[in-house]
């Protein structure tokens, strides 16, 4: 049985959250994030600690879920989220220009990939892209939208990965 739910949540300097009946807005530096409570689950915030509460133990899974949420809006809020996705192969190469991410990753074409709203691109070099954002969810769906294009492969290693991802090679067949 997990207890997520009973471990609150520190809140840092310029983060407000305001609960109205079941909907709960986050407010940081870098902007602000909403979310809809399930029924039977509520938010606490008294001065800079925020605690979940439940009724009964049908709201525990939900009240352990809204607790995770919540430290990732606060996060997200004030520091922000980021994944880093990597280009392996010959002539694999991203530019972020704007809202879109180009990419030629050794299709006939080339790729436009267009960032949700609240999402940027970053390309320190051409065979790295850095995705960020404040919504955690929405970084993350469009790390993996991009990665889909062209996964990683296990013979020779080429495709797109994320920074922190073990790609277990294969042994090519032998004669």
């Amino acid at each position: 049985m997990s207890r997520v739910a009973n471990s609150p949540v520190a809140l840092p300097k310029g983060v407000d959250i305001k609960v109205e009946g079941l909907s709960l807005s986050v407010k940081g530096g870098k902007g602000t994030l909403d979310l809809t409570l399930t029924d039977g689950v509520g938010v606490n915030v008294e001065e800079d600690v925020a605690t979940i509460t439940y009724e009964g133990d049908s709201h525990r899974a939900m009240a352990g879920t809204t607790r995770s949420l919540l430290a990732n809006m606060v996060k997200g809020v004030s520091e922000g989220w980021e994944k880093k996705l990597v280009l392996n192969g010959v002539g694999y190469r991203a530019k972020a220009s704007g809202k879109s991410v180009n990419l030629t990753i050794g299709l006939s074409h080339q790729v436009d990939y267009q960032l949700a709203e609240g999402l940027s691109a970053d390309t320190p070099t051409q065979t790295e892209i850095v995705i960020s954002g404040i919504d955690k969810q929405a970084v993350g769906q469009a790390a993996a939208e991009i990665r889909s294009f062209r996964p990683p492969e296990p013979y020779k290693g080429k495709g797109i990965r994320y920074a922190d991802e073990y790609v277990r090679r294969k042994e090519a067949k032998k004669k």
